[in-house]
């Protein structure tokens, strides 16, 4: 095993996954919103989505299909369109969160699981841009490409569990019903910033 290629790749996919995104801000939005328990399902969904988007790089690899810059930009701006829809949504819900000792007699089951982890986390441009376009970059860290499809699939899931935990932890520790829609708004506002850089950019390139 080519131990510095595992090492970079591992490094890479940390500050991938740690630094603010749509993933990473509906995370942090539903543990706020509806607790721990809700926010690992939604990780859950979001991992299977990178999953997904392993599988079509792998394919990609095998088959030796040329990327068309067109294409990528396509699916990236759909995933930003996507994106933004969620960021409108959080707004308005945060907007329209009941006072706090509303809140306590009737509260809302919230945003999040498995379905809107996956629609998220397969429509990120972030990710699909990493596994599309570099990740085959590090296919080459055994002499197997199966056994390097696993050793990669592995390092993501441990490394991507890991820092998404963290931040469930972390916005549990901190959370009350007080602070809950400041969180809201603060991850909707984050989403919708992530979603009309990634619209900008996406469509720039298209017209270039």
């Amino acid at each position: 095993m080519n131990t510095a290629l595992t090492a970079t790749y591992a490094l890479t996919v940390l500050l991938l996954i740690a630094t603010p995104g749509p993933v990473v801000a509906l995370i942090i939005n539903t543990a706020a919103a509806s607790g721990s328990r809700k926010a690992m399902f939604t990780a859950i969904g979001t991992n299977w989505a990178s999953l997904v988007l392993i599988g079509a790089a792998a394919w990609i690899i095998l088959t030796s299909a040329a990327i068309d810059k067109a294409w990528l930009s396509t699916m990236s701006l759909l995933g930003c369109l996507f994106i933004g829809y969620i960021a409108v949504s959080t707004l308005k819900d945060a907007l329209q969160a009941p006072a706090p000792e509303a809140a306590n007699e009737a509260a809302k089951p919230g945003r999040g699981g498995l379905l809107q982890g996956f629609m998220v986390g397969i429509s990120n441009p972030k990710d699909i841009i990493f596994f599309i376009a570099f990740f085959p970059q590090f296919i080459q860290i055994t002499e197997s490409f199966g056994k390097s499809m696993v050793v990669l699939s592995l390092l993501w899931v441990l490394i991507d569990f890991a820092v998404l935990s963290l931040y469930i932890f972390a916005i549990g520790k901190i959370a009350s019903q007080r602070s809950n829609r400041l969180i809201s708004l603060a991850s909707g506002i984050a989403l919708l910033l992530i979603a009309a850089g990634g619209l900008l950019y996406n469509l720039k390139e298209l017209a270039a």
